[in-house]
């Protein structure tokens, strides 16, 4: 059985969002050298998908 879903409806328009790489940075904790990387990589603001997917944090154990 197919169903009309109305996309509008279920988009999470959070991750559009677009922020600024540093208060990304600021706000996860992420070392200098990090915020430096991704700034190269997607310059002074990007979405927070894309934020999220390619910022690298260090593993955190016990």
């Amino acid at each position: 059985m197919i169903t009309y879903v109305d996309s509008s409806r279920i988009e999470d328009n959070k991750l559009r969002e677009v922020w600024s790489v540093k208060e990304f940075a600021r706000r996860h904790r992420l070392d200098p050298e990090e915020e430096k990387r991704l700034s190269k990589l997607l310059g002074d603001f990007a979405t927070r998908h894309e934020l999220l997917m390619n910022a690298q944090r260090p593993l955190m154990f016990r």
